[in-house]
């Protein structure tokens, strides 16, 4: 089964909507790409247009901002500690962007879109 990012089949009432045509290839999703911490994995996906998406199914190193002094540092990653898409995520050590994690340089804020850009950044919290 595909996944599909059309119109939904209900209308707000409940009622069933009537389709005036047919699904389109541009409607269609891909799987998540649910990151998680180990050696470095990409994957490169064709998406609209001839353009390319990198998806980043594993990584071990995030790009840390430390706001105060605007310096950036390779940091390792540790776990998950938060992650407001999805609880079961700090569990299974998925990435996602907002997520929270402990590094070597301390917790850190998950501010790109491993599953988009292929890369991971992030700011540090002050606790």
């Amino acid at each position: 089964m595909a996944i599909w990012q059309g119109t939904a089949v209900r209308k707000p009432t409940g009622a069933r909507a009537k389709s005036n045509r047919n699904k389109r290839k541009m409607e269609f999703g891909r799987e998540p790409a649910e990151t998680k911490i180990g050696d470095r994995r990409i994957k490169n996906i064709r998406t609209k247009g001839g353009n390319e998406k990198i998806r980043l199914t594993n990584e071990q190193s995030i790009n840390v901002v430390d706001p105060k002094t605007q310096k950036v540092k390779l940091a390792e990653i540790i776990s998950v500690v938060e992650n407001s898409a999805n609880s079961h995520f700090v569990r299974r050590n998925i990435i996602t962007k907002g997520a929270v994690v402990e590094t070597s340089a301390g917790k850190v804020k998950v501010t790109s879109r491993p599953g988009q850009e292929g890369i991971i950044n992030g700011v540090i919290i002050a606790e």
